[in-house]
Order: structure tokens, then C-alpha cells, then sequence
């Protein structure tokens, strides 16, 4: 079983903000496969899809305690580090590209703070999905906690498809193949 964690901020104030890039692609999977979110043994709705042996995972803490859930969730299913991914906002992307990778540095996100501080480890799978920086004189977390733009609507929307896809290539088929077919930027 792959633990997919979705970052996001709870409630429907963030909900189509770009922060919650994570939420959404594991809210596409869920209704790819017909399956419901109900509470989780930890601070998290949970939605398993059995036939593809995902249990997915949104935590209902800010984004910055993310990893408090992500530990808790880990141990009660014994599921091992590294059958985690975490999908996550990245501005250093531009909109609607796609970057996996085994592991690597929070690179600033404090949802990825949070969780290596909890496992104690930067040793697990992450798909960062573009956001881009927006306007150079706004400080980022405006941009990232804002609506999502219309001008990037459409890519967003299409990174989140993708990303639906990129992680059930990571549940079948492992990290690399994932980072072959998806790191490359998007056709447009």
C-alpha cells in the first residue's frame, strides 16, 4: 500500500487556492475511483483504493503541522517511508509543470518542513506541482494562500490531472519510471 499525502490547508476558505495543489490531486484521484474520504486514525481524512493499493490522505492541520499526521498515519498502517509520496505546491516551477523526485531539502515549503522534522528523514518520494512565483513585488505566501489566477486556471486544472497520473505510475511502476515520464515539462 503507497500512503499519497496531499498538502493543503483545511477548510473552504483555501480550497482553490494554489497552496492546495496536494488536495486537489488526491481529491482527482479519489473520484477516478469512486472512493470517499472519511476521518482518518490520525488529525487526516483518509480514501483507500484498494485495486490500486493507494490510501490517500488529506491532513486537517495547517499546512505547516502537515507532518504530525503523515508520522501517525505511517506507523498505524506500518506502511514504510518509502511507499510515501507527498504532493505538494512548488513556485519554482512555473505553472502546471510537474517535478518527482525520491528525495531532496524542503526547499522552503513548510508542509515538507514539517514532515521530515516528524520522520526525521528527507528519504521520501515528493511531486511538486508548478505554481509559479506570480508577481515578483508580492510576497509568496500571498501568492501561494491567493485564488488560483485565471490566466493559469487551465494549467493548474491539467497539472492536477496529471499529477492523478503520475501517482498511480509511482504506485505501480516506482519513483524513477514516474520521474521519466512526468518531470518532462508539459506539452502546450
Amino acid at each position: 500500500m503507497k500512503l499519497v499525502v496531499g498538502l493543503g490547508n483545511p477548510g473552504p476558505k483555501y480550497r482553490d487556492t494554489l497552496h492546495n495543489v496536494g488536495f486537489m490531486t488526491v481529491d482527482a484521484l479519489a473520484a477516478r475511483h469512486g472512493v470517499a474520504f472519511e476521518s482518518a486514525p490520525a488529525d487526516a481524512l483518509m480514501a483507500r483504493v484498494r485495486g490500486a493499493g493507494l490510501l490517500l490522505v488529506k491532513p486537517l492541520t495547517f499546512m505547516n503541522r502537515s507532518g504530525g499526521a503523515v508520522g501517525d498515519l505511517l506507523r498505524f498502517f506500518k506502511i514504510p517511508v518509502e511507499d510515501l509520496i507527498v504532493v505538494v505546491d512548488e513556485v519554482a516551477l512555473p505553472a502546471g509543470q510537474l517535478r518527482a523526485r525520491p528525495s531532496g531539502s524542503a526547499g522552503g515549503h513548510n508542509g515538507l518542513k514539517s514532515i521530515i522534522g516528524v520522520l526525521g528523514t528527507e528519504q521520501f518520494a515528493r511531486l511538486r506541482i508548478g505554481v509559479g512565483r506570480g508577481d515578483p513585488r508580492r510576497d509568496l505566501a500571498d501568492h501561494v494562500l491567493s485564488m488560483i489566477p485565471p490566466d493559469i486556471r487551465p494549467a493548474i486544472d491539467e497539472a492536477v490531472v496529471r499529477a492523478a497520473d503520475a501517482v498511480e505510475c509511482f504506485a505501480r511502476d516506482g519513483i524513477e519510471k514516474t520521474m521519466q515520464v512526468f518531470n518532462a515539462s508539459p506539452q502546450v
